[in-house]
């Protein structure tokens, strides 16, 4: 399993894979924007094919990193690939200096957060019809 970071632009393959996980089999309409120019993106590869994404932002001001847009191709889930993903943010949110990590999960995963050690605060929310609730994770 190879894995490259893309600072501060959308890579083609995250694009992609986005795409199809988020606007294609799960419907959202508003994926991209310009937010990603501003972005750590993750691309993990398996055989040199993008199989898996993810990204993250600091928060202004805080020493906080915002995970977003984990997303695995269909036909390669159930191999830990999201794990591995949320294992390689909180290293580099780490090496950036970030003492908390956050993300806004989708209600319907939530359990695969909270096993990785994310605690929900707050209440849930919509955003694009879907309920999601956003969730932290000390990482010092």
């Amino acid at each position: 399993m190879k894995y490259i970071f893309y600072e501060n632009y959308l890579q083609e393959d995250a694009k992609r894979i986005r795409e199809e996980v988020f606007v294609t089999e799960q419907g959202f309409l508003k994926e991209f924007g310009e937010q990603d120019t501003q972005c750590i993106h993750l691309v993990l590869y398996e055989n040199e094919e993008a199989v898996a994404c993810g990204r993250m932002y600091q928060e202004q001001g805080k020493e906080e990193w915002v995970f977003g847009r984990i997303a695995v191709l269909p036909r390669f889930r159930g191999r830990n690939l999201g794990r591995k993903i949320l294992e390689l943010l909180e290293e580099k949110a780490r090496e950036k200096g970030a003492i908390k990590v956050s993300l806004s999960a989708q209600v319907r995963v939530r359990g695969f957060y909270e096993r990785s050690g994310f605690k929900p605060v707050g209440h849930t929310y919509l955003d694009e019809n879907c309920e999601h609730i956003k969730m932290i994770k000390p990482i010092i």
